[in-house]
């Protein structure tokens, strides 16, 4: 279906575009750092899977729909951005359990840190528009089921994503271990991830 030029050089533009600085690799960051390794790995695989839904939306065309309607993009724009600040704020009430070295109750669970990161990408109405501005660039139409070319594409950008997101909460944790080891780090740690979350969150709001 795809041809391995047409791979190939959206494979290159899509780990360009995901290794480059955005919300995302920051929030995979931030959770990394204050809640470590792992946690920011799983954290981060949501965020990559969270492109699924997008792939859906662009091939069965929903995405159109919402671009074409401010109503719906601001609506979801904003459910977006509140999401975002009320991971922030729970981040912010920490009162330290982010530390690496810690096993209690209020610690996040891997599954519950995937489906944060999940959501959190899943509901970003700027991912929608990019995914219906970036994917179909990369579609022949005379090969044909361009339908089926943009869900290859999705998939192909959703896996790349998850190797690289995985690798940045894997080396985020690492220094998020090495900071735990210092006294009220923990704290200061979830302070800085929540204030992240809640400034992305704010800007994605007020943003056009």
């Amino acid at each position: 279906m795809l041809t391995i030029e047409q791979t190939f050089g959206f494979l290159a533009a899509a780990m360009l575009i995901t290794v480059s600085p955005g919300p995302d690799n920051m929030m995979v960051l931030g959770t990394g750092i204050s809640k470590g390794r792992l946690r920011g790995m799983a954290f981060g695989l949501g965020c990559a899977l969270g492109c699924l839904s997008h792939t859906l939306l662009a091939t069965i065309g929903v995405s159109a729909l919402i671009a074409a309607s401010p109503l719906a993009f601001t609506a979801l724009k904003v459910a977006g951005g509140l999401y975002l600040v009320w991971l922030g704020l729970q981040a912010l009430r920490s009162r330290g359990g982010a530390r690496t070295a810690s096993a209690g109750g209020s610690e996040d669970s891997l599954s519950s840190l995937f489906a944060k990161g999940l959501l959190a990408n899943a509901i970003n109405p700027k991912v929608v528009l990019f995914f219906l501005s970036f994917l179909p660039q990369f579609v022949v139409p005379a090969h044909g089921h361009a339908n089926l070319q943009t869900a290859a594409l999705g998939l192909i950008f959703t896996a790349q994503a998850a190797v690289l997101f995985g690798l940045l909460g894997f080396f985020s944790g690492a220094v998020g271990q090495w900071l735990a080891r210092r006294p009220s780090a923990g704290m200061w740690l979830d302070r800085v991830a929540g204030g992240i979350f809640v400034a992305l969150g704010l800007k994605l709001i007020v943003s056009r």
